[in-house]
């Protein structure tokens, strides 16, 4: 069996952040090793800690806090919406707007799914921009103001445009689920922080009307992001 091995992409004294593949799972699963199994044994460091997690179809950026305190830190930033995230997403299908909020409360569905409810009590608040690919589908830019299990999936799913490769929510067929977790940006220390991790795994990120719509998205924190 071949170990995996992850991309580090920075290694600060209180953090690491990794580019997670596509089809890893955060923790371990039985006998299949999680992120923070792998990153232990490549790197060395015991004492790392997940503040946040992927789902398991999703890649990208991943950060594992060095130290009980740091943990501390960056959990305290994720739980405040301190934490500038921001995820690319494929479409097949035109969505109802091209730009703007998805607002509303979550709940759990069928078969470990999660709904949009028209309540907001306490709602999950996704707002986001799409670039046309030419070929008819949409290239997604979300920023997620709330933390909700399977938030951005479902939002999608609401505009009408599910991710491609999302079986789970009525996505198109495709050799993987098109969710990416692409940049984060956050105060840490005293120190101002900002990361991108373009996608690579998958076909159709290949593809030339991603990769150019994909350069609208170059800098997602220089966007206009209107207030929640």
């Amino acid at each position: 069996m071949t170990m995996p091995i992850l991309s580090i992409l920075a290694n600060e004294a209180d953090f690491l952040l990794v580019d997670k593949p596509p089809g890893l799972p955060c923790h371990r699963d039985g006998d299949e090793e999680g992120v923070l199994d792998v990153v232990r044994r490549q790197t060395g460091l015991p004492d790392l800690h997940l503040v946040h997690r992927l789902d398991q179809s999703t890649s990208g950026l991943l950060l594992l806090a060095r130290g009980a305190d740091a943990a501390a830190a960056l959990g305290e930033r994720f739980a405040s919406h301190a934490m500038q995230k921001y995820y690319l997403a494929i479409s097949d299908r035109i969505p109802k707007k091209k730009q703007g909020t998805v607002v509303g409360d979550m709940a759990a569905s069928r078969n470990g799914s999660w709904k949009l409810l028209p309540t907001r009590n306490n709602p999950a608040v996704t707002q986001f921009f799409t670039a046309g690919t030419g070929e008819g589908g949409r290239l997604f830019l979300a920023k997620p103001l709330s933390g909700r299990t399977h938030q951005i999936r479902v939002a999608l799913k609401s505009l009408g445009s599910p991710i491609l490769g999302d079986s789970r929510y009525g996505g198109g067929a495709a050799d993987r689920c098109y969710l990416h977790a692409y940049a984060l940006a956050f105060e840490l220390g005293g120190r101002s922080y900002s990361f991108r991790c373009p996608p690579s795994v998958g076909e159709y990120w290949q593809k030339p009307g991603i990769v150019t719509a994909l350069n609208k998205f170059d800098v997602p924190w220089s966007l206009y992001w209107p207030r929640a």
